[in-house]
Formats: C-alpha cells, sequence, structure tokens
C-alpha cells in the first residue's frame, strides 16, 4: 500500500475533507457491524433516498437508458434505473462490511465462473489485462479476487478528498491489491506487465481526445480509453473480461472471467488501436446488455461528441 500512495501530492486539507471523510467512517462502522443481509438492505434504502433525492442523475439515467434503449418503454426504464440504484446501493453494504470477510464468509455469497480463463491467460506469462466497468459490485470483484489469492493491480482515478482516497484504497488493498492512480497509468500499467501482473481497468467512462478514440457503444459513437489497447498491443498481455454481477435465479454474485479476447493486429498501429478499443467497447456493451440494471447509467457516457454532433444533455 506505501508503494500505491508515497508519490500522492501532499496539501492541506480542508475541514469540509475531514468532515466528509469523518462521516464515511461512521457510516462504513456502524453499517459494517451489522448482519450482511441487514447491511444491503440498509445500502438499498440508501439508494432509494438518492433516487428521490438526484433528481439531476435521476433524469442523466432515464437520457442514457432513452439514448440506449429506444424500443424499450418509459416504465422498462425506469425500472432498470430503479434496479441500478438498488445495486449500487448493495455495494454500499457490501463496501462497509467487506473488510471483515473471510474467503470461506465470501465464498457462500461469490462463486467463479470461467476461473480457468484467467488462470490460462495469466499462466502465458506476460501479463493479465481484465477488462471490466462499472457494472455489479465492481469494488467487491478485485477484493474477493485478492482474497481468494490473486491479488492484481487496478487503475483509478484518485478521489477528490484525499482522506476518503486513502481511507477506500486501504480497504481495497487489504489482501495485497495495489493501486494504479490514471495520472501514472501508461508507466505503471507496462511495469506491471513486464512483470507478468494482472490489471484491473474500468473503461466504460466517458473521456476527451487525445486519451480518448470515438467507438460504437449502444450504436452511438462514445469517447473511450484507448490505452488498454495501447499497452495490449506493445506488450502482448492477454486481455480478458472479468465482471461480479448479482445472479438474481441463484441469489448471490458471480465472478464471470470470459475467454481471453483475440487482439486485432494488422500491422497499422493507429487503427489497431481503435479497432481493439471498439472490440473491448462491444465486450462491455454485451454485459451490460445482459444485465442492465447493474450498469452505472447515471455516469454521462456519451458526453464527449465528435465535431460537429450537438450535444446530448
Amino acid at each position: 500500500m506505501e508503494n500505491a500512495i508515497q508519490n500522492e501530492p501532499v496539501r492541506q486539507i480542508i475541514l469540509r475533507e475531514r468532515l466528509e471523510n469523518l462521516a464515511l467512517r461512521l457510516m462504513a462502522g456502524t453499517v459494517g457491524v451489522l448482519p450482511r443481509n441487514a447491511a444491503r438492505a440498509v445500502g438499498a434504502g440508501i439508494g432509494a433516498v438518492a433516487w428521490t433525492l438526484l433528481g439531476r442523475l435521476r433524469g442523466v439515467g432515464l437520457r442514457n437508458l432513452e439514448l440506449a434503449f429506444p424500443e424499450k418503454s418509459e416504465a422498462e426504464r425506469t425500472a432498470i434505473l430503479r434496479g441500478v440504484y438498488r445495486s449500487l446501493g448493495w455495494q454500499i453494504g457490501e463496501f462497509c462490511k467487506m473488510s471483515g470477510y473471510t474467503a470461506e464468509q465470501a465464498s457462500k455469497f461469490i462463486r467463479y465462473d470461467g476461473l480457468e480463463h484467467y488462470l490460462a491467460a495469466r499462466e502465458k506469462g506476460r501479463g493479465v489485462l481484465v477488462l471490466t466497468g462499472h457494472m455489479g459490485a465492481w469494488e467487491l470483484s478485485s477484493f474477493y479476487h485478492s482474497l481468494m489469492g490473486y491479488p492484481m493491480s487496478l487503475v483509478i482515478r484518485r478521489l477528490d478528498n484525499p482522506l476518503v482516497d486513502t481511507f477506500v484504497n486501504r480497504i481495497r488493498c487489504l489482501h495485497g491489491n495495489r493501486v494504479i492512480h490514471k495520472d501514472d497509468f501508461a508507466r505503471g500499467l507496462l511495469t506491471s506487465m513486464h512483470r507478468g501482473e494482472t490489471v484491473g481497468i474500468l473503461m466504460d467512462t466517458n473521456m476527451t481526445p487525445p486519451q480518448g478514440v470515438f467507438v460504437p457503444y449502444f450504436g452511438m459513437e462514445a469517447c473511450t480509453a484507448s490505452g488498454m489497447a495501447r499497452v495490449a498491443l506493445h506488450s502482448g498481455a492477454a486481455v480478458l473480461p472479468g465482471f461480479l454481477v448479482w445472479e438474481a435465479a441463484e441469489q448471490r454474485y458471480v465472478l464471470h472471467f470470459g475467454e481471453e479476447l483475440a487482439l486485432i493486429r494488422t500491422g497499422d498501429t493507429a487503427r489497431d488501436i481503435v479497432a481493439n478499443t471498439a472490440l473491448f467497447t462491444a465486450t462491455i456493451e454485451a454485459y451490460v446488455r445482459r444485465y442492465p440494471e447493474q450498469w452505472l447509467w447515471v455516469h454521462r457516457r456519451w458526453k464527449t461528441r465528435p465535431e460537429g454532433e450537438e450535444r446530448l444533455y
């Protein structure tokens, strides 16, 4: 953990940040002592309150669902978005509890599907890039994987509040995980691949050029981070999807690892970067279509538009 934060800039902490950190610790401590089902219920309640109070985010979510699923009725899209808030609430409950989870405990409500794909990719020794996104219980995903003996690095954006950032990262890294901040993305990622390590990358958020390239997402051009494609093509690392989603039929989470993706290599580096970014984005879209009520629709995914196109929000 020390390696993950030693280069963070030092600045004076303001009162608001101290209060935010205190509130978070109090909530985590209070919810964390509850039985797991009660903690998830509290989290779902927080999600329901957020649905009511955060009208702007609700509006963004409904707009995104209108763009992605024009064939669905307003009632269907609303039901999907309510499910998103419940899923986020459940994740709050899990996050408050997860520092106390043991492998035996967690395995009662989480199972692997396709772990053999991950192990085969790791055996190649050239590093593994786990393609993932803000779906299901993404915080619990890497935590569970480390708990089961497979620590990994996580590419994340620094939280605005450095006290909260340190608190959250401490929990993320309890069982050997490391964080790679986006401002050290390229160097940290290439170093990890050189060592044959595993890195998880959430690449389903809006970007801006030149870090992002435009590729289709639900039929619309979405500015998408191209760094994973660049590193994969350069390093020869294996790329495979990994998502921890709630399976209602089983009443538990399943950590799905898909088969390694076959990278597109034509010899034209610029085109290959775009083509593979499109491949990765299409893979994410397939999971979102399968579990629409578990993806973060409240993010303005199509905020950056190609030149000359009108704004969508």
